[in-house]
């Protein structure tokens, strides 16, 4: 799957159980930074865990993170088929 942009979604509308690859990430310095910290960059993979009420968990590398709606708004995703 191309990394074209009809295919690249925020986070936060990913469905729970999708398994992703981040793509990019649309924060400020200081959130991408903190975003990357926690393992989130490009091209890493990406498992929803719960996207259900509250922080959206999900799962990188093996850890279970919890996001706030917010940051998950500003992290670009392709779904993997």
């Amino acid at each position: 799957m191309e990394d074209s942009p009809e295919n690249v979604i925020p986070l936060s509308m990913a469905p729970q159980g999708a398994k992703l690859t981040l793509v990019g990430l649309s924060a400020g310095h200081g959130l991408s930074g903190r975003l990357m910290a926690l393992g989130l960059v490009p091209g890493q993979q990406i498992e929803v865990l719960s996207n259900l009420r509250g922080p959206l968990m999900v799962k990188v590398r093996g850890c279970k993170i919890a996001l706030a709606r917010g940051m998950a708004h500003k992290v670009m995703v392709n779904q993997i088929r």
